[in-house]
């Protein structure tokens, strides 16, 4: 008695892995059809299966039109089917995306991050008055705790108010300003709380965890 092992080795590469060889072949099997009446019906039938074998994409929009779709890329765009969506094309599945522009903000001190950026363009977008002056010394104090997380443990205001003159295009300026912002010690000491809080919640869990049976 002799047996005919058929190797993964040996097998035609799969285009969708995901769904398995047993869908690959019931493509294979559909494009060997006649009849355009036959495709169709097995055509529905592959895409339903597909549908059944990835629940998840039943919460993507349109999922139905996604499972076409990979129906003709695992057929190599070979399938003569009548889809009730448009049928996609070699071109579109190659088609290189459009570049990106890589974002630039705050590229000169890289400490505050791309949100200190966003705040201070909505800053300049307000009118001059006692919620915008409110909204730059917020922005100002949030940028010497950044400032403080990443650099040192201390910081002249006039740094500060240095940096959001830059960053600012030279529109905001409290470089003359007789304000101050909050002292170093209590937004470190507001750093270091949170960070105590986070490692006693941390070994809270752990203790809970303690004596647990895992199987």
């Amino acid at each position: 008695m002799t047996f005919d092992l058929e190797y993964n080795s040996e097998r035609t590469l799969m285009i969708i892995p995901e769904y398995g060889r047993h869908i690959q072949k019931l493509i294979d099997h559909c494009l060997a059809l006649e009849t355009k009446q036959e495709r169709n019906k097995m055509a529905l039938a592959i895409v339903d299966v597909m549908g059944n074998l990835q629940p998840h994409l039943r919460d993507v929009p349109d999922f139905k039109h996604k499972l076409w779709d990979q129906l003709f890329i695992m057929s190599k765009f070979n399938l003569d089917v009548d889809s009730p969506y448009p049928t996609p094309s070699k071109e579109e599945l190659h088609e290189k995306p459009e570049r990106l522009p890589y974002p630039k903000y705050a590229s000169r001190y890289r400490y505050y991050g791309n949100n200190i950026q966003t705040m201070i363009d909505v800053a300049l977008s307000w009118e001059d008055g006692d919620k915008k002056d409110a909204l730059v010394y917020t922005i100002a104090n949030h940028m010497k705790k950044c400032y403080l997380n990443w650099n040192k443990d201390t910081v002249d205001d006039a740094v500060i108010y240095k940096h959001l003159y830059d960053l600012s295009n030279n529109k905001i300026d409290l470089r003359d300003s007789e304000e101050t912002l909050s002292e170093s010690k209590n937004l470190l000491k507001k750093r270091n709380s949170q960070g105590q809080s986070q490692a006693k919640n941390n070994h809270k869990k752990a203790n809970n965890n303690k004596g647990r049976k895992r199987y």
